[in-house]
């Protein structure tokens, strides 16, 4: 019987560029095999065939590509502390133990050199057009950023901090009462999604759908609902609690959900561009608008509101469609390597890999 599939990214295209989150996710695996190669060599589909294979017996977790929606940039079995990895750009990791908790698995040994070399001009003129198509999209996220924050302004200076306050210890209350674990509490970050050539993904159903008791935070932007996590984050630390912590694949310096999956909890921010309803028994609304915003806010600036939602949804459109256009050179530069490659040998790669995974498994 197959096991819980989790989904999440560890990097993403933010209004900060690539945003890289991999050494967090992969800091407490004991055994890391990081795959090198260059695109088209079958990475993603060697990956998926791993976790496939595995998640029969165990829980299984997928880390997805913020660069084409559908791959994935690594697979993770949490219950054996063991991973496999893309370690190409943009997410190069560097081993902290080479040899011993990390070890290379070189793809590119499957190209055939001579002919890839025929198409050097070709690959080069692509990888400068897909690196201007990024230099863009970074460049309007950071646009659509400042956008957010002048947005975010009004709502800032129409908070009763009192009532945040208030608001921030009934959660702290609720959630941990007089719990105090007698060990450090382990904290995990990631992005519970990313902006991707196909729009804006998120996995927060995925990622909460066996948590009891579910908590949708409304508001506008700058009600205060990444602080209140942040808040929440220290309270569960400081008790020993362990937190999934995920951050926003806009601004990585804002939170967007909590999961403290020993209390059966997730707290998240459900408003655009992952907003989401309660469904279910045990879900519940918490309105930032309705809480410690100022009454009429919303009336009182409505033209400016609608003026800043119009410019950063512009701005949030035109960024897409460059990580769109580069997902599309993504496509030709990889079909370069396809016809390159002797997928049996990535074949015998991913056969290596699955016996140093049963030896190991053998041994936890």
């Amino acid at each position: 019987m197959a096991r819980r599939i989790y989904n999440y990214y560890a990097g993403g295209n933010t209004a900060e560029g690539f945003y890289d989150l991999f050494p967090e996710v992969i800091q407490q695996l004991e055994r890391v095999f990081i795959l090198k190669g260059g695109p088209g060599t079958g990475k993603s589909t060697l990956m998926k065939k791993i976790g496939e294979k595995w998640g029969e017996k165990y829980d299984i977790e997928y880390v997805h590509c913020s660069a084409d929606y559908g791959s994935i940039d690594g697979v993770i079995i949490p219950a054996l502390k063991i991973g496999v990895i893309d370690g190409t750009d943009p997410h190069v990791v560097e081993p902290r133990y080479p040899g011993i908790v990390e070890e290379y698995i070189n793809l590119g040994e499957s190209w055939d050199s001579e002919k890839l070399r025929q198409h050097k001009e070709d690959v080069a003129q692509v990888k400068s057009q897909i690196k201007a198509c990024y230099d863009e999209a970074y460049q309007l996220f950071a646009e659509a950023l400042r956008i957010h924050d002048d947005w975010e302004k009004i709502y800032i200076n129409n908070i009763d901090v009192e009532k945040a306050e208030e608001l921030t210890n009934y959660l702290k209350e609720t959630f941990f009462g007089t719990i105090s674990l007698h060990k450090n509490g382990n904290t995990v970050h990631r992005f519970l999604g990313a902006a991707t050539p196909d729009g804006p993904k998120d996995f927060i159903q995925n990622l909460t759908d066996d948590v009891p008791k579910r908590y949708f935070i409304k508001g506008r932007p700058g009600s205060g609902k990444s602080t209140m996590l942040k808040k929440l984050v220290s309270e569960a630390e400081q008790r020993g609690i362990d937190v999934e912590v995920y951050h926003c694949g806009f601004d990585p310096h804002s939170l967007d959900m909590l999961i403290f999956r020993e209390l059966g909890i997730a707290i998240f921010d459900s408003t655009s561009p992952h907003e989401h309803f309660p469904s279910r028994k045990g879900d519940e609304i918490v309105d930032m608008y309705e809480e410690v915003i100022t009454p009429g806010t919303d009336e009182k600036y409505k033209e400016q509101i609608q003026s800043f939602a119009n410019q950063y949804k512009q701005t949030m459109q035109k960024a897409t469609s460059k990580l769109k256009e580069s997902n599309i050179l993504r496509n030709k530069l990889e079909s370069y390597y396809i016809e390159s490659v002797d997928f049996s040998v990535v074949e015998q790669k991913q056969k290596e890999i699955e016996a140093a995974i049963e030896k190991w498994e053998q041994l936890v």
